[in-house]
């Protein structure tokens, strides 16, 4: 039986810059659901990367008298180790320097000339370096550009123009009728607004820049840094190479996931794109919000523009993860209060899911000890507790939050898919302080073994919840309970109440989530 595929894509980060908490917040909520989808069974692959040609790249290179290649390496390799740190999953890196993708993207690019989808023609416009597009007139903001705060450069030169027009009819059917997801709803709407402003053809190459992909049939002109940026979605997997495997497998994408400045590109330009060459297009966009940081617009001169790394040696990879993903609404704007990060990090992490991990595995070591190792069936060594009989009293609300849990997994929700991990956790708490345990100890051990077993079953349940948004603190909880191998086994297994063995050796660990002063 064959598996099903799940391809999901952040976009390439352009590294003019290094990597910052804006880029980090799409990665990590793409590493989420690429988790979730293998916990499902499916066979995954996620991708992320750099953008790495242009004008505004040159011009950084050279400040810094350096090579573009020697630039490019330095930023992309920061991006790397930032996405290590933070445990992310990706199945490929690509880079747009790479000698693969430029190959594939001179395929491309030829195979659209064959099909007649691009012309040549001579353009003049304003330019934008910073922004590495064209602007119209009614873009900018007096007569500069809303971004950078500078005035475009006038630039006439020849081009070789993509026939969007011939297209757009057809992309608009298919976004209109909900072939091609957008997502969130409010972001469709704009996009299909987007087609009544009117979209002229546009540039897929450039004469005057040197930094990038050389047209084959034109030693003139490099390929436009957008549209050499696009097709990183399909050269990764091999698309027009002997080996197109992965292409074969994974294509159309399931998600491109992004923020909403891009959103043109991606709906619009990119689907028109794909249509002449006649490949399938992605199913879903989802373009999440824009985000201020403590209240201000993030970048460099306000000095605001944090290194998630930085954000890791404080809190950790798991806490930094979970932290910027429970701001606010994914897709919506909203503002990152990264000076309450410490203050959220105690109540949600070390007094919520730390504490009750804590309390929960110091009970049954207290009130059911294995005092001989030999007894248990997972672990070694004296220390440590059983697990009672079996009992299925929390069983019911568990399943509950599972539903919310996958509910918000398919809807891309991430900031609900924390909220029911913390609503677990309040449903844990709760029966901790409805039952009493240390009351029972006393006068009911009947009912205490009980109460030890649907806490210690629901930390088992919290534990696999936990895997998609903090999986080193997950990892570390399910070992606690001796079902470390859990990520050999699918999800709907997993959520079967009752997988913790009467009998099973549970140990202590060290704070999940020290507090922090």
């Amino acid at each position: 039986m064959n598996k099903e595929k799940f391809y999901i894509t952040t976009p390439i980060y352009y590294v003019n810059g290094e990597p910052h908490i804006g880029s980090a917040y799409t990665t990590i909520a793409a590493d989420v659901l690429a988790r979730f989808h293998r916990m499902k069974g499916e066979e995954v692959f996620f991708l992320t990367g750099t953008d790495e040609h242009g004008t505004k790249i040159a011009q950084a290179a050279q400040e810094q008298n350096i090579t573009p290649q020697e630039f490019v390496d330095i930023i992309s390799s920061k991006y790397q180790m930032a996405w290590d740190v933070l445990d992310i999953s990706n199945d490929d890196f690509i880079r747009t320097t790479s000698s693969k993708h430029k190959d594939l993207v001179k395929f491309f690019v030829t195979k659209l000339k064959e099909v007649g989808a691009i012309y040549e023609g001579e353009y003049e416009g304003l330019y934008c370096v910073g922004c590495e597009k064209f602007l119209t007139e009614k873009e900018l903001v007096n007569g500069e550009c809303p971004d950078h705060k500078k005035r475009p450069e006038l630039i006439k030169e020849k081009n070789y123009f993509f026939n969007l027009k011939k297209y757009l009819p057809e992309v608009e059917k298919r976004i209109d009728s909900g072939e091609i997801k957008i997502l969130p709803e409010k972001i469709k709407k704009e996009v299909l607004g987007l087609f009544k402003q009117g979209l002229n053809d546009f540039s897929v190459t450039r004469e005057k820049v040197k930094w990038g992909i050389e047209v084959p049939f034109d030693s003139s002109q490099v390929v436009y840094v957008w549209a050499d940026a696009l097709l990183n979605y399909i050269t990764a997997l091999g698309y027009g190479s002997k080996d197109d495997l992965l292409f074969r497998k994974f294509w159309p994408a399931n998600i491109h996931l992004m923020a909403k400045e891009i959103i043109k590109f991606h709906a619009i330009f990119w689907p028109a794109m794909l249509l002449a060459v006649g490949e399938e297009l992605p199913k879903t966009i989802f373009a999440h919000g824009f985000f201020t940081v403590d209240g201000q617009k993030m970048s460099k001169s306000l000095g605001n523009a944090i290194d998630p790394m930085e954000l890791v040696k404080q809190f950790g990879s798991d806490a930094t993860r979970f932290l910027l993903l429970s701001q606010f609404p994914f897709g919506s704007d909203g503002d990152v209060k990264v000076g309450n990060f410490a203050i959220q990090y105690n109540s949600d992490l070390a007094n919520g899911i730390g504490n009750l991990t804590s309390r929960v595995l110091s009970m049954a070591e207290k009130y059911f000890p294995a005092n001989d190792g030999s007894h248990a069936k997972g672990g070694q060594g004296a220390s440590g507790g059983l697990v009672p009989e079996r009992d299925s009293e929390l069983a019911e609300p568990v399943k509950i939050i599972w539903q919310e849990f996958e509910k918000a997994m398919e809807s891309f929700e991430v900031d609900k898919v924390i909220e029911a991990i913390k609503k677990l956790n309040g449903l844990c708490d709760s029966y901790v302080e409805d039952n009493k345990p240390w009351q029972l100890a006393k006068d009911d051990q009947e009912k205490l073994a009980k109460v030890i077993y649907n806490l210690l079953e629901a930390l088992r349940h919290l534990g696999v919840m936990l895997y998609p948004v903090m999986p080193q603190a997950s990892q570390k909880i399910l070992e606690s309970l001796g079902k470390g191998d859990f990520t050999s086994i699918k999800l709907s297994d997993l959520q079967n109440w009752g997988r913790l063995q009467s009998g099973t050796k549970v140990v202590k660990v060290d704070a999940l989530f020290p507090r922090m002063q």
